[in-house]
């Protein structure tokens, strides 16, 4: 199955594609990593992070294509693996965890500034099924922010809901990329919210989407 395929603008025979189901149901199924093609999909290669499971989104440097980032939500029955965000810089021949929220919480959305090629958002998101239940949401759910390519990280919570999170939904306004949105998932204050001042601060606009 597949979770995501990312294609750059000005080049249409680079196709990269995150294998394994973004989702959470019993029968949600897996993969086996990130594969990669040059010729339009005519032909493939994987490239690597094999023990991801499960790939949510896959982000191609507009500037230089050998960068990519990649959010990898892991294995949904166990902790551990391929899990959260990862950065190649030579097209996937080697990749670099970039960031890290612990052994259940994968990467689940990542979005970069259409101005600012430095400018990533991401969303991490703690869960584990078992056979006799689903736990979808902790404290290592959350919104993170780099503005140096994803050498560094800073946790974004001003104005969001406070205690343990679900899944996390990102957007960006490309008319004005300080406009930030994110679909929360939370007990009592799920919802839509909204920061002008690219993840600075942030502002509920409403409820919909509890279960983003």
């Amino acid at each position: 199955s597949i979770g995501a395929v990312s294609i750059p603008v000005d080049d249409p025979n680079l196709v990269w594609v995150g294998t394994g189901e973004n989702n959470n149901r019993q029968s949600s199924s897996w993969g086996d990593g990130i594969y990669k093609s040059t010729d339009g999909g005519r032909s493939w290669a994987n490239m690597g992070l094999r023990d991801s499971k499960q790939v949510s989104r896959i982000v191609i440097d507009p500037v230089d294509r050998d960068i990519v980032y990649v959010a990898a939500l892991g294995d949904l029955w166990k902790g551990g693996g391929d899990r959260g965000i990862y950065k190649t810089a030579d097209g996937g021949l080697t990749w670099t965890k970039v960031l890290d929220a612990g052994p259940d919480a994968g990467g689940t959305e990542l979005v970069m500034d259409p101005t600012n090629n430095k400018v990533l958002y991401a969303a991490l998101y703690q869960r584990r099924r078992s056979a006799w239940g689903m736990n979808g949401g902790g404290p290592n759910s959350g919104i993170w922010k780099t503005t140096d390519a994803g050498r560094s990280w800073t946790r974004l919570s001003k104005g969001l809901p406070e205690g343990a999170l679900g899944r996390i939904g990102l957007a960006i306004w490309r008319k004005n990329s300080s406009v930030v949105y994110a679909r929360v998932e939370h007990p009592k204050q799920g919802g839509v919210y909204r920061s002008d001042d690219a993840g600075a601060s942030w502002t509920k606009q409403g409820s919909t989407n509890m279960r983003p």
